[in-house]
C-alpha cells in the first residue's frame, strides 16, 4: 500500500470514529448538521417546553440584557437614570465583596426547570459540616459551565438540601460585571468575581461560606470534547494557596457529562483555529471555542446544549491547615492530595457516569 492510500486511510477511520462517537452519544456529525436538520415534533409534554425555555433564557441572558439596556437608552427622558447607573456600575465593589445574593431569586422556579432539562443532579459521598470555610474546585470547564451553575449559580438542584448550612458563591471573570443588568443578576444568584480579593473576601467571613472555582477556566474549554476528560490542572497552584491563607477544606467536584453537552470543532493544538483561541484568551482573558448544540425548534443545530445527564460527584474534603505564608513544598503536598482524590472519583464512577468515553482522565 503506497504512503499515499495509507493518509486516505487513516483519514477515513478518523471520520468513521467520530461518526460512530456522535451516534454512541446520540449527537448528529457536524459535517451532516446542516444536511438533515431534526425538528422537534409538535406534541411535545409542557414541562420539556419549560425546561427548554428555561436553558434558552440562561444562555441568551447576555445578549438580553444589552439588549434591553439598548432599548432603554433610545428613551431620552432615562438618560439621566442611565448615566448615574453606568457611574455606579464603573465604582461598585459588590462583586468583589460577597455581591448582592438573593436566596429568593436562586430558588425561582425556573431554576428546577433549567437543571432538570439536562437533567443535572448532585451525588455527594460525606457530609459537609458547615464549621468551617470550604473551596470547591469545579471539573471539567465545558464550553460554558452549564452544570456549575445548575449546582453552585443557582439552586436548582437543591445544594442547600445538600448541604444545609453552607453558603457557595460561584466565582467567574470580573469583566461580566461591567455588563449592565446581567451583572446584577449573577450578582442576586451569588455569583462573584473569581479575583484574589473575592476569594479572600468570603472566605474571611469564617465557617459556613464556601467559594467554587472552575480551576481549568478558559484554557480548558478548548479541551471540552464529548467523550474526553482533559483537565487543566497540573500547574494550577492558586486555588490551594487561597484556601491555605484560610484553613479552608478543599473539596474536589467532578462533573461527569459537563464536556458532552456541546460538540466543538476539532482544534488540536497545532492547528490554526487552536493558535487563534490562545491569542485571543491572552488578549482577552477569555476564549471563544467554536462549538455548536441543538436547537430550540430542531435536535441537532443551534446553540441550545444537548440533554445529556450532568452528575456532579462531591468527593471527600482535604483538611487544610491555616498558614499565612504557605512554601511551594506545602502547597504541592496540599496540590497533590487534591489530585490524587479527583482522580479517585474518576476511577470509582467513570464506569456509571461515563460510559460513553473514548479517553480516559487526563491531568495537564
Amino acid at each position: 500500500m503506497s504512503e499515499k492510500d495509507v493518509s486516505a486511510s487513516g483519514t477515513l477511520l478518523r471520520t468513521l470514529s467520530a461518526t460512530n462517537l456522535s451516534k454512541r452519544l446520540g449527537m448528529t456529525p457536524l459535517s451532516n448538521t446542516f444536511a438533515e436538520i431534526e425538528f422537534a415534533p409538535i406534541n411535545v409534554p409542557h414541562h420539556r417546553r419549560l425546561q427548554t425555555a428555561s436553558v434558552s433564557l440562561a444562555v441568551g441572558l447576555i445578549p438580553l440584557s444589552v439588549a434591553f439596556f439598548l432599548i432603554i437608552c433610545s428613551f431620552p427622558p432615562l438618560w439621566p437614570f442611565l448615566l448615574i447607573y453606568i457611574l455606579w456600575v464603573a465604582i461598585d465593589q459588590a462583586p468583589e465583596r460577597g455581591g448582592r445574593r438573593s436566596e429568593w431569586v436562586r430558588s425561582w422556579r425556573v431554576w428546577e426547570y433549567y437543571a432538570s432539562y439536562f437533567p443535572a443532579s448532585i451525588k455527594k459521598e460525606v457530609e459537609l459540616q458547615p464549621d468551617r470555610p470550604y473551596v470547591f474546585g469545579y471539573h471539567p470547564h465545558g464550553i460554558i459551565g452549564m452544570g456549575a451553575i445548575a449546582t453552585f449559580g443557582t439552586d436548582g438542584t437543591k445544594f442547600s438540601k445538600h448541604f444545609p448550612g453552607i453558603t457557595p458563591y460561584l466565582m467567574t471573570l470580573t469583566s461580566n460585571f461591567k455588563l449592565p443588568f446581567y451583572r446584577d443578576l449573577l450578582m442576586a444568584l451569588g455569583i462573584v468575581s473569581v479575583s484574589k480579593k473575592s476569594c479572600n473576601y468570603i472566605l474571611s467571613k469564617g465557617a459556613g461560606n464556601a467559594i467554587c472555582i472552575v480551576i481549568g477556566g478558559a484554557a480548558e474549554s478548548l479541551s471540552a470534547h464529548p467523550g474526553t476528560a482533559d483537565l487543566t490542572l497540573q500547574n494550577r497552584m492558586g486555588f490551594v494557596k487561597v484556601a491555605m491563607l484560610h484553613g479552608a477544606d478543599l473539596v474536589p467536584v467532578f462533573s461527569f457529562g459537563e464536556n458532552d453537552i456541546y460538540e466543538q470543532m476539532p482544534n488540536e493544538e497545532g492547528t490554526t483555529l487552536y493558535s487563534l483561541q490562545k491569542h485571543f484568551q491572552r488578549i482577552f482573558g477569555f476564549t471563544l471555542p467554536m462549538f455548536h448544540g441543538r436547537g430550540i425548534l430542531n435536535y441537532n443545530f443551534g446553540l441550545m446544549p444537548y440533554r445529556r445527564t450532568i452528575v456532579s460527584v462531591f468527593g471527600r474534603p482535604i483538611s487544610v491547615q491555616k498558614v499565612e505564608k504557605p512554601t511551594k513544598e506545602q502547597v504541592i503536598e496540599i496540590h497533590t492530595q487534591y489530585v490524587a482524590e479527583l482522580t479517585r472519583i474518576w476511577e470509582k464512577y467513570k464506569d456509571d457516569y461515563a460510559r460513553q468515553r473514548i479517553k480516559e482522565l487526563r491531568i495537564i
